[in-house]
């Protein structure tokens, strides 16, 4: 992808004034969080800013006073500009109306991915296979424990193995629409399980349960229920890129490797 041509959209929504992380943390937003000093949202916007491929970054939240009071925005930014857009109510809604005001190609990405870093997001743009309409990115089980061997990850299991995502979306084409409806949908049902069973197909649902369900047939499903949308994976080598920050032994262990990577005096 040629530099500077790229939307970046974070998804920095919260869950409102009774948001856990913001009150275990005395701040009155999670995306506010200091993360070594620096608040997590800030730390993905330098990383978007240092990104040739970004021209624009969106921030999408329900409170932009907050982001415009954020000392260091500009130069985070690195010059690009920085958009607010309202939270639609979940991470989905959110992206189907973005995608609705901002061309395709999008990226998508996590107010709480504090250790984003450049270099992540330009292997993921490179690596995003020809033809695919979406992609996002997912880290093996085994890349994420050699770095990491205690921390506790929500693994997808496919036959093929464990995978952790990475927060890091790409929408291609103006077809990934309606893979973002149908995620909004699925969201929409999380609490109804049969209802959820149902959309996506019991065979699939059991085959999933069981560990037998491969990668590529649950992305030919997910394209077969957005209307022939091509999603595609990309591995990343990157075990920290599965780390976001839901909980405070997250910012704990984000802190760690900050400090592990901090030169010695």
């Amino acid at each position: 992808m040629k530099a500077g041509g790229l939307t970046a959209l974070v998804l920095a929504g919260s869950r409102g004034p009774d948001d856990p992380m913001a009150q275990a943390f005395g701040v009155p937003h999670k995306a506010l969080i200091a993360v070594a000093g620096t608040p997590m949202l800030l730390r993905v916007i330098a990383a978007l800013g240092a990104t040739p491929e970004i021209a624009r970054i969106v921030v999408v939240i329900e409170a932009p006073a907050l982001v415009q009071a954020l000392p260091g925005l500009a130069e985070a930014a690195n010059g690009k500009p920085v958009d607010l857009f309202p939270a639609a109510g979940s991470p989905s809604r959110s992206v189907v109306a973005a995608l609705a005001r901002y061309p395709v190609p999008l990226l998508v990405t996590t107010a709480d991915h504090a250790l984003l870093q450049p270099g992540w997001v330009r292997h993921f743009l490179a690596s995003v296979p020809a033809g695919a309409d979406a992609a996002l990115a997912l880290a093996r089980s085994e890349v994420v424990l050699a770095e990491m061997p205690d921390t506790r990850r929500t693994w997808l299991r496919f036959a093929e193995g464990s995978y952790s995502g990475c927060n890091l979306f790409f929408f291609a084409t103006p077809k990934a629409q309606a893979l973002a409806e149908l995620w909004q949908q699925v969201e929409a049902l999380r609490k109804q399980p049969v209802a959820m069973l149902r959309l996506l197909g019991l065979g699939y649902a059991l085959r999933y349960r069981f560990g037998w369900l491969k990668l590529s047939a649950a992305l030919a499903r997910l394209g077969q229920l957005a209307g022939g949308c091509r999603a595609a994976v990309v591995e990343m080598p990157f075990a920290r890129a599965a780390v976001d920050v839901d909980k405070p032994a997250d910012k704990e262990l984000v802190e760690r490797l900050l400090a592990e990577d901090r030169p010695a005096h």
